[in-house]
């Protein structure tokens, strides 16, 4: 059969190539359980660490559950993984406790931290980006991004409608996965403002951020970790449908002191405008988050890949 053959194939590619390390992002059978003849080829040798990846949050716990039982997802990783490395800090979110992975799988288990995205600020994109959208315009600047832009049209839409203070302009950058239709209205809302300029896509995005007198966004990782790291004043508008992913990291961001949250539910010009409005409130003491993550995954990989390490399945 077509599956037969196909197991035949991957075994004979792990038995030619035998990786030292392999690393799966976030589903450990797979989206469609597609890993699991590269997983049973990879234990059978004994060779390869295998390590999964994953971000912070997930979904609802009992969600997050109750699916990963059902995809017996607790029992490939008993089965045929090493290491689970999650890229975050126990500080802001538990994974391991707030999902219920108890001792053997909590012991597989190491927190990298979060991923620093200063870093990036010394790229030579980073200024150039910068300087080809700010230019000579030396009004402060509001900055709004949609990630890739497929669920970010009601905040996009919000942005180019809100009222902006005297004196302010706005930048927003809706996606290039945003549907054609959609970014069409957005930029015929922004083409009779002289304070709003609507681009679809940046190649580094960071020195924007940085440079923004306020960030508003959703709340997907990568923006998390912008947020932790440049230390932006920053509105989260987070998607609530269809995981809890976004809400969830929104809230526990809010309830340390490193942003603001706006249920989209509650989303409007007016509500926008009046966050953006709002005097920089003074700081809150906030808490010290790990943002070692990619030093310390540069490390994780180094030692697992040294001579003498074998994976623990290893006959």
């Amino acid at each position: 059969t077509l599956r037969d053959l196909r197991a035949a194939t991957i075994r004979a590619a792990v038995a030619k190539f035998q990786p030292d390390l392999m690393i799966v992002d976030n589903v450990p059978r797979g989206a469609q359980f597609e890993l699991d003849p590269t997983l049973r080829a990879l234990r059978r040798s004994g060779k390869t660490r295998i390590v999964l990846g994953l971000r912070d949050i997930i979904d609802r716990p009992a969600v997050m559950r109750q699916q990963w039982l059902r995809q017996r997802n607790f029992e490939a990783l008993r089965e045929y993984y090493d290491d689970i490395w999650v890229y975050g800090d126990p500080a802001l979110y538990d994974t391991a406790t707030e999902y219920g992975f108890g001792a053997e799988l909590s012991a597989m288990l190491t927190y990298t931290g979060y991923l620093d995205q200063s870093e990036r600020l010394g790229s030579a994109a980073a200024p150039k980006i910068r300087r080809s959208l700010v230019d000579d315009d030396r009004r402060p600047y509001v900055l709004c991004t949609v990630g890739g832009g497929r669920d970010g049209v009601a905040l996009a839409e919000c942005f180019v409608r809100t009222h902006l203070p005297e004196g302010q302009r706005g930048i927003l950058i809706t996606g290039t996965q945003m549907a054609p239709e959609a970014r069409r209205r957005t930029m015929d809302h922004a083409a009779g403002r002289a304070d709003m300029t609507v681009v679809d896509f940046v190649q580094e995005p960071v020195g924007l951020v940085a440079g923004a007198t306020a960030y508003v966004s959703m709340c997907g990782y990568n923006t998390a970790c912008e947020v932790m790291s440049l230390g932006v004043r920053a509105l989260l508008v987070p998607r609530v449908r269809p995981r809890a992913e976004q809400h969830i990291r929104a809230e526990k961001l809010s309830a340390h002191g490193f942003a603001d949250m706006l249920h989209p539910d509650a989303l409007s010009p007016d509500a926008l405008g009046r966050w953006i409005g709002e005097p920089a409130p003074r700081r809150r003491p906030r808490p010290r988050i790990d943002l070692q993550g990619l030093e310390r995954v540069r490390a994780l990989g180094a030692s697992l890949l040294a001579p003498q390490q074998t994976s623990r399945h290893a006959i």
